[in-house]
């Protein structure tokens, strides 16, 4: 058996809506599974889904930011990333603004560096992480004013080295950050290669354009 995640249908007896936010809704569905045809119930939240960028400069550092975030309550390390809220902008475009709206810099070139689900048992949320390189700091007249808790966000640009074993030993959990280190590390070993930044994502749930 190939080692690929593939769609998967099943009929939906009922769907209803339990709760509706401007990020999400938490909807629960009743639906036929298996083949004796046992009814499942789950709900789940139906999320805009989001972009990361994990960028890199001419001395082989990452740029991680130091972000609260208040269900955890905790000031994290991440790396920059957003909401695809934007009505028809492409990830590749959504994810050049925020690096620009988080980290005050602009990047020459983009590729993709993985994609993933941040919690398939309980959302449909997906994130695409590109690296970006050839880094521009952005002039302080164009930088963009941050408010919530964006105003209090820190910029350290870190050796990947660093980066991977602050991940390796429990320093860092912010998944995106996470997934981005290891995977640009593991690249760097050649267990693998990036791929170009509008690679398509046939089975994303948004059905939104690289």
């Amino acid at each position: 058996m190939p080692i690929h995640d593939s769609p998967a249908e099943h009929p939906i007896l009922e769907a209803r809506s339990l709760q509706s936010t401007p990020i999400y809704d938490l909807v629960e569905e009743t639906f036929s599974f298996g083949n004796d045809g046992q009814t499942l119930t789950r709900a789940f939240l139906k999320h805009l889904s989001a972009v990361a960028v994990l960028a890199i400069d001419e001395h082989d550092q990452v740029l991680l930011i130091r972000q609260y975030r208040h269900p955890l309550r905790q000031n994290m390390w991440e790396i920059p990333a957003g909401l695809l809220d934007a009505e028809g902008e492409p990830m590749l475009d959504a994810a050049a603004r925020e690096l620009h709206e988080e980290a005050d810099i602009s990047a020459e070139t983009w590729h993709t560096l993985a994609d993933f689900h941040t919690s398939p048992g309980a959302s449909n949320e997906a994130i695409r992480i590109y690296l970006a390189s050839g880094i521009t700091e952005t002039p302080e007249h164009d930088q963009h004013a941050r408010q919530g808790e964006e105003a209090e966000i820190q910029k350290a640009w870190v050796p990947l080295t660093d980066a991977v074993q602050a991940v390796l030993t429990g320093q860092i959990h912010n998944p995106s950050a996470v997934t981005g280190i290891l995977a640009l590390h593991a690249i760097r070993t050649g267990a693998g290669q990036l791929r170009e930044a509008r690679a398509p994502w046939a089975d994303h749930p948004r059905g939104i354009a690289p």
